[in-house]
């Protein structure tokens, strides 16, 4: 497909929201599982750390 500017590439000749759409809805979900892995790894550093101290018996 070619394009004569920016304005129809971004349209995407009627199809642009669906594009575009798609894009922002899977970048939501990739930021969205980042934090979620980003939680989950600080909370199983802390578990470890209570067991650890916990064995240690502090």
């Amino acid at each position: 497909m070619n394009w004569n500017s920016f304005g129809e590439f971004l349209h995407m000749s009627g199809y642009g929201p669906y594009v575009w759409g798609s894009y922002g809805v899977f970048a939501l979900f990739i930021v969205v599982e980042w934090v979620q892995l980003s939680r989950r790894r600080k909370d199983i550093i802390a578990r470890i750390k209570r067991m650890a101290r916990m064995e240690r018996g502090d």
